[in-house]
């Protein structure tokens, strides 16, 4: 399910890429710098969705295949892909949606991280939703802009 969330929300910034895109091409609604900030913002917000979801889910599975069976203490996604010396005195693990992490927590309180993606994927969505809100408030701005100029000054 995550995996599909996650492709629904890129197909939906290609979708809205591709509205960016148009507004290159001649016919273009006017006034057109709101639209394409409009666009951009909604690209931009789809992206980070389709970022998020992707390390949300991610973290999601790797806190359920805790303590779910016979081999899930400690969490797998401590276990797996990592070597000995690595897994050494593993205690317990932490987790978190915001900001995205499973980090695996030795005896000694030391600490790593059960999949170093994450760092991308929060810098990546944090990004991208600063750049939706960023565009979104342009295009009220230029709305306003717009407005006070076509407005009768007495």
């Amino acid at each position: 399910m995550g995996l599909g969330v996650s492709i629904a929300c890129a197909v939906g910034a290609l979708v809205a890429g591709a509205g960016v895109l148009a507004m290159a091409f001649p016919g273009r609604p006017e006034p057109w710098p709101v639209h394409l900030l409009r666009r951009a913002a909604v690209t931009a917000a789809w992206a980070a969705v389709a970022v998020y979801s992707l390390g949300f889910f991610t973290v999601l599975l790797s806190e359920q295949a805790f303590g779910d069976g016979a081999d899930s203490i400690p969490a797998p996604a401590c276990r797996d892909g990592f070597d000995e010396a690595t897994r050494d005195g593993l205690s317990h693990h932490r987790s978190s949606y915001l900001p995205l992490r499973f980090d695996c927590v030795r005896e000694d309180g030391s600490v790593y991280s059960s999949d170093p993606d994450y760092g991308w994927m929060n810098g990546a969505s944090a990004a991208l939703a600063l750049s939706a809100a960023l565009f979104a408030i342009g295009a009220g701005y230029a709305t306003e802009l717009r407005a006070r100029k076509a407005a009768p000054t007495s």
